[in-house]
């Protein structure tokens, strides 16, 4: 719930109680349910008082019986703490899963910023683009095939395109490569290798797959697998090669 079906309306994007609660209804028709599991928060709204956010999504879970929880995507970690204490003072439910993104190139907020949510709340967690945008796929090791989203959608994934030519992105991809390696000596592909890396992460709850093909799904889910076989050794030698793992929070000798 947030960026609305296309029409600019000031109440037909965002997370004003009216929209939370017409957006949810709408959903709901198109998808022909009566209610669903979770409903989430796609993006934080500044221009909307937090105390506001929490009471649409109350009404939508407690008044409306139009859902059982609600979440957040891509929120900061002070805003998803601002929704819970805000919840707590009013007697009204609080979010208790993030959507963000998470892979072995994009992993800072994930495991530094939410850190404190995951050890003291067991925050929940639905990660999206688990595989860079195809990137931890291994197809575009060698430049950009055609039937690649890159290709066919080159203004959306503009900066990501030229990304890949710089330094940076050309590190990447011999990193790729590398990862490759061990995922052949585990009998699997690179794909299955980093879906089975960010299962290894305790605090990841669930894993959004973007597959377009039924041959895709079933390449996925062989990340089970891998799963089964990657060893602490292992994930230790993909560090080596990834080289980018965060520094936590300073602790100062002090924990929970």
């Amino acid at each position: 719930m947030f960026f609305g079906t296309g029409r600019k309306e000031p109440n037909t994007r965002g997370l004003s109680r009216k929209h939370i609660v017409e957006g949810l209804k709408s959903s709901l028709k198109r998808l022909d349910h009566d209610y669903v599991d979770v409903v989430f928060a796609h993006r934080p709204d500044p221009a909307t008082p937090m105390k506001e956010i929490v009471e649409g999504f109350t009404q939508c879970i407690r008044n409306l019986n139009l859902a059982y929880y609600w979440g957040t995507s891509e929120w900061s970690a002070m805003q998803i703490m601002e929704a819970m204490q805000i919840a707590e003072r009013y007697n009204l439910i609080a979010p208790v899963v993030e959507q963000p993104q998470y892979n072995a190139f994009h992993r800072e907020r994930f495991e530094v910023e939410y850190a404190p949510l995951f050890d003291q709340f067991k925050y929940g967690t639905t990660i999206w683009s688990p595989l860079a945008s195809g990137l931890l796929t291994g197809k575009y090791n060698d430049g950009i095939p055609q039937d690649s989203r890159f290709a066919t959608n080159p203004t959306f994934f503009k900066d990501t395109i030229e990304s890949l030519q710089s330094e940076e992105g050309k590190a990447k991809i011999e990193k790729v490569r590398k990862l490759a390696k061990i995922a052949e000596k585990l009998g699997g592909n690179v794909s299955q290798l980093a879906l089975a890396w960010v299962a290894k992460n305790p605090n990841v709850s669930t894993i959004i797959i973007g597959a377009t093909k039924v041959e895709q799904i079933h390449d996925n889910c062989k990340a089970l697998e891998l799963y089964e076989k990657l060893t602490p050794e292992l994930m230790e030698e993909m560090e080596e090669i990834l080289q980018n793992k965060p520094k936590p929070t300073p602790s100062f000798g002090r924990s929970r």
